[in-house]
């Protein structure tokens, strides 16, 4: 076999994204506030760019340049200032005057004050307010290493992530000394918090209640498998004790608190600034974009002036840099109008496809994909999809992510097929208004469904009620008529 070198010529199609078709596939998915980064960003890149200011001072259109207008000022008198004090004052009247019961006004010399309004109170984070208690406590120089460590070790619910063999590996202190520092840590602020498991923390918090002499530590400690499956009567059976009893130390058990971290958790709430909003005006819906804090671009004169004065003979490297930056920037303002379209557009064909569930509610969501809107406004569906990925619209039934319209459909055994989302809803209603005593199964729901002329499988509804973040019936399944006063052991 002999190896050797050729060239070949091969004609071949492919299809190439350009840099600037890439850049608006990429604008065409952000949200509003991740487009509102990028702008900021790209103006900071880009010197051809510039915010155009709300208020734009009215242009000259008179032709020649604005004339002044001559103030005429008074000429200025000159100060004298007496040297000596006028000896005819009334100071029995001035002391008088002071000396009296009433109200006394004074004007207070105008300073520059802090603006109180502009400070945003911080909410005392879980593992600042353990290390205030730590040191309240006047514990040793090593106690407090430990403490600190014990508090550098807990997740965001309170529980201890270490062991204490680790803890006292870190702090090269002994085990002894790590238990007795923890021990005194879990009896901190907020109750059950340092505790290693849930068992642990139940515990504590039965310590500190003083219910140590009763059947809920007992129940904690033997039978909190039962207990999370509810199956109150395994553990009658086995304490020999009646269900009443079972269900006052439950009702105990149930009022505690699992994850003490929560209480002084430090995440900030996530707040969805809508991208389109939905209105009725008599009888027709109106789209109106949100452009509140949108910067509105535009190319800067300077460097247009720049480039089509000839009298200026720019460097060559100069201005092939603005010639650059200025494609650029016409093609980003570009991409964010057409943006600004093709979502207008999917909103408006959303409109026309869902009005009952604009005028009614969710129990009218018609079914609904992306082939449809595709369809309607002549795009292709990946388009789509990417027009409604983050994006959220504020309608008159509230604000819901454009993705929330596109439902699969589910049959009936007469009519049109429902959405998804509304046969959700249902299932939502329907275990809003059951007994607590005696909740239904799946199997009872598809009942329900059927009688209101709902085609569905247990099954499908098993996945919806998994979905809507609902537990089984036997999970669901709450005691009543519990007395508050526990059996003690």
């Amino acid at each position: 076999m002999v190896l050797e070198l050729r060239q070949q010529l091969r004609l071949t199609q492919q299809l190439i994204m350009t840099p600037q078709l890439q850049q608006a596939i990429k604008l065409l998915q952000l949200s509003r506030l991740e487009l509102v980064d990028a702008i900021n960003q790209e103006m900071e890149e880009n010197p051809l760019l510039e915010d155009m200011p709300e208020d734009v001072p009215a242009e000259n259109h008179g032709g020649g340049e604005p004339t002044e207008v001559p103030v005429e000022t008074p000429p200025l008198e000159p100060v004298t200032v007496e040297e000596t004090v006028p000896t005819d004052i009334d100071w029995s009247n001035y002391l008088g005057e002071y000396n009296t019961p009433g109200p006394v006004h004074f004007e207070s010399e105008d300073r520059e004050r802090p603006e109180y309004d502009s400070f945003v109170a911080r909410r005392e984070s879980l593992n600042e307010h353990l290390m205030w208690q730590l040191l309240l406590c006047r514990q040793g120089r090593k106690e407090e290493i430990i403490g600190s460590a014990i508090i550098g070790n807990l997740n965001k619910d309170g529980y201890l992530q270490a062991s204490v063999d680790e803890i006292a590996s870190l702090t090269e202190a002994s085990t002894s000394e790590v238990e007795s520092v923890l021990s005194i840590m879990q009896s901190f602020d907020p109750l059950g918090v340092c505790a290693r498991d849930l068992k642990e923390c139940l515990l504590i918090q039965i310590r500190q209640l003083g219910l140590q002499d009763t059947i809920v530590v007992e129940i904690v400690r033997k039978h909190l498998k039962h207990l999370e499956n509810k199956n109150y009567k395994a553990i009658s059976q086995a304490m020999g004790i009646g269900l009443d009893d079972v269900f006052s130390a439950v009702e105990i058990i149930t009022g505690m608190e699992p994850k003490p971290g929560r209480q002084l958790s430090d995440e900030e709430p996530q707040y969805i600034s809508p991208d389109v909003f939905i209105y009725k005006v008599r009888d027709e819906y109106v789209i109106a974009q949100n452009d509140d804090g949108m910067p509105k671009l535009r190319v800067s004169s300077m460097y247009k002036e720049a480039l089509s004065d000839k009298e200026k003979k720019l460097p060559t490297q100069t201005r092939d840099y603005i010639q650059d930056k200025l494609r650029s920037a016409v093609w980003l303002i570009r991409s964010i109008h057409q943006r600004q379209r093709t979502i207008y557009k999917v909103v408006e064909s959303i409109v026309r496809f869902q009005r009952d569930f604009l005028d009614n509610g969710i129990a009218h969501l018609k079914p609904m994909v992306l082939r449809d809107v595709a369809e309607d406004i002549d795009m292709h569906e990946s388009t789509v999809s990417r027009v409604t990925t983050n994006k959220y619209a504020h309608t008159p039934q509230g604000i819901f992510e454009l993705k929330f319209f596109f439902n699969s459909s589910i049959g009936r055994f007469a009519g049109e097929a429902l959405a998804s989302a509304s046969v959700k809803e249902k299932i939502r209603q329907i275990i809003q208004s059951e007994d607590p005593a005696e909740p239904y199964s799946d199997e009872n729901m598809v009942d329900i469904l059927t009688s209101s002329n709902i085609n569905i499988a247990r099954r499908t509804v098993a996945k919806y009620r998994t979905v809507l973040g609902i537990l089984p019936s036997k999970k669901r399944k709450k005691i009543g008529g519990g007395q508050r006063k526990c059996k003690r052991q």
